[in-house]
């Protein structure tokens, strides 16, 4: 067949990329649609892949190590102070939550700055996930050593696989990674943000995440699968915590039930604090004439 000037008839070489475009697209639609089983399945996928391919996390290590210097990334001075940018971001909204529902508390009859299950929503992740899943149980309590501990780094311990509990480290252990937990953490900003900065906060908190995790599998202290996993636990019982506090609310952590109640337990707070107050006044004049 002979072929036009428009080469009609010719193996089109975007076919290929159009149609992955479109698959790329449906699962994209379809995780939005599904955000807890996506996130399973993700969490499900990466476990078993390194669970059948320990040799994965070995090699990615292995790009950051050489025996004469060790994981040299551990002591540049510079990447030492951006490691500290994202537990202090971390602090500082936690710091800036708190003090949205301690502002209700002082002044319990103004409106709150932004709407109460926001901030309870933030502290609640905060404390469930990087908190007590992933540093109080897993990290304390999984036993896997970290890559700078591990014979194959030049350590004294095994390499220990994903989701295998040992004894060879006792507390604050490779598996899995906390601070790209506590950094994956910041993406929840974007589901609180006003809907125009949405795609602004996901993408700096994303790229922040992303730098910092890749920086301790730099330093040897995790493996690429502790922080793949950690993103994904740490996902979940974010989707887990916005579903109950923002998305579908019980009656007693709605925003007005909230508003009612942190606003008793303020009138009542300087109700008691007045009292106090008096009470000491006039217990003072009276103190005072016994000791002289």
């Amino acid at each position: 067949m002979r072929e036009d000037a428009q080469g009609q008839g010719r193996p089109q070489p975007s076919g290929f990329l159009s149609r992955s475009a479109r698959g790329a697209k449906a699962v994209w639609r379809w995780a939005r649609r599904h955000p807890f089983a996506a996130t399973s399945i993700y969490i499900a996928v990466v476990s078993v892949t390194f669970l059948l391919l320990p040799g994965l996390d070995r090699a990615v290590s292995a790009l950051f190590y050489s025996p004469e210097e060790g994981f040299a990334a551990a002591g540049d001075p510079f990447l030492i102070r951006l490691r500290h940018l994202g537990p202090h971001l971390v602090r500082l909204v936690a710091i800036a939550s708190g003090a949205v529902i301690v502002a209700k508390l002082l002044f319990p009859l103004a409106r709150p700055v932004v709407p109460l299950s926001r901030p309870l929503f933030l502290l609640a992740s905060l404390a469930l996930g990087p908190g007590l899943v992933v540093n109080a149980i897993l990290k304390d309590h999984w036993g896997r050593p970290r890559p700078n501990a591990v014979e194959y780094f030049g350590g004294d311990h095994p390499y220990v696989r994903v989701w295998q509990i040992t004894d060879h480290c006792a507390s604050n252990c490779s598996f899995v990674s906390g601070e790209a937990s506590s950094s994956l953490w910041l993406v929840s900003l974007a589901l609180i943000a006003p809907l125009t900065w949405r795609p602004a906060v996901a993408a700096s908190a994303l790229v922040l995440c992303l730098v910092l995790s890749a920086m301790r599998i730099a330093f040897g202290g995790h493996f690429l699968s502790d922080t793949l996993l950690s993103w994904g636990i740490t996902f979940l019982l974010i989707l887990a915590v916005y579903r109950v506090t923002i998305e579908r609310p019980p009656v007693w952590l709605q925003d007005n039930v909230l508003d009612r109640a942190l606003m008793t337990a303020g009138l009542w707070l300087r109700r008691s604090a007045a009292r106090l107050t008096t009470a000491a006044s006039r217990s003072g004049p009276r103190d005072l004439d016994k000791a002289r």
